[in-house]
């Protein structure tokens, strides 16, 4: 754990959620399993199809800016909830200034809450904010929505020191009666893992605080056996360990981004999706939510 580290507060800054129009669901059917409820009324577990891809600011393994594409990809995933890490509003000419999280979730007729980890401003007078996070699509009515502080290392400031800043972002979901929190998160890219082992606590902190289901997907920029990630596996598990490298998007070698869920959530399937919309792949995966949750 870095020296100077402090642990942020449980409530951050409570964010909008923007509203788009909603599609009717398009994931595949499956099988639903069983969960018994306290009076031993063994009612079906609810299907939930869930998704994580960094979208590298809107630009393809070979650099080109192009949303549209990153829109079919994740159309093709035809996911109910899509974490999105990298995403850009007003950032900068690489993006043409684009609002992405907005934009995105009306090319996909979804939901989407967008969690800064940077809010910065104009690069020109009179012009919009310039902000870079983190985001939630969902074709779920959004009950709740905030921006988590987590430890970071800025990528922003001369000489940084470990801080807590925002950008973990948190909805909570109804998904047919099931009361649902998933949570989008991109931890430190340095080598040195002790900024990551630091947001590793702080996020199972935030975790530590709700009930029900919790799924929690992201870029972790570690693989599932890194030693910084090894906190998560009393709380959560791997919902996705046979599903293929996702880093980089040609060629992978490394999986590093990751959908996890608690204990008591249920997974029938999971698979990267082969796409060079961005440099990294997409991992989609299809659960079952226990009833009682929530």
């Amino acid at each position: 754990m870095p020296p100077g580290r402090r642990r942020p507060a449980r409530t951050a800054r409570v964010a909008a959620v923007l509203l788009a129009a909603v599609l009717s669901l398009t994931a595949a059917p499956a099988t639903a399993a069983q969960d018994t409820s306290p009076s031993g009324f063994r009612a079906p577990a609810v299907p939930l199809r869930v998704a994580t891809y960094n979208i590298h600011a809107g630009a393809g393994e070979d650099q080109v800016f192009d949303l549209d594409r990153t829109a079919d990809a994740l159309r093709g995933l035809h996911a109910d909830v899509i974490g999105l890490q990298e995403v850009d509003v007003h950032w900068g000419e690489r993006s043409a200034f684009v609002d992405e999280a907005r934009a995105l979730a009306g090319k996909l007729r979804m939901r989407v809450f967008f969690a800064p980890i940077y809010d910065l401003d104009p690069a020109a007078e009179g012009g919009e904010r310039r902000r870079y996070g983190v985001a939630v699509l969902s074709r779920h009515p959004v009950l709740h929505a905030e921006n988590h502080e987590i430890t970071r290392l800025s990528t922003q400031t001369p000489d940084p020191v470990p801080a807590p800043a925002p950008g973990f972002a948190e909805i909570v979901i109804r998904v047919k009666g099931v009361r649902t929190h998933v949570y989008s998160t991109h931890l430190d890219y340095r080598a040195d893992p002790s900024i990551r082992a630091a947001q590793v606590a702080d996020m199972l902190d935030v975790l530590a605080d709700d009930r029900g289901p919790g799924i929690l997907v992201g870029d972790f920029n570690a693989e599932p056996s890194a030693p910084e990630l090894a906190p998560l596996w009393h709380t959560l598990r791997d919902a996705a360990p046979d599903a293929g490298p996702t880093y980089p998007a040609v060629a992978p070698q490394k999986r590093i981004d990751l959908i996890t869920v608690s204990h008591g959530i249920t997974v029938s399937g999971a698979r990267t999706h082969a796409t060079a919309a961005s440099d990294h792949r997409p991992v989609v995966a299809d659960l079952r939510l226990p009833r009682r949750g929530g």
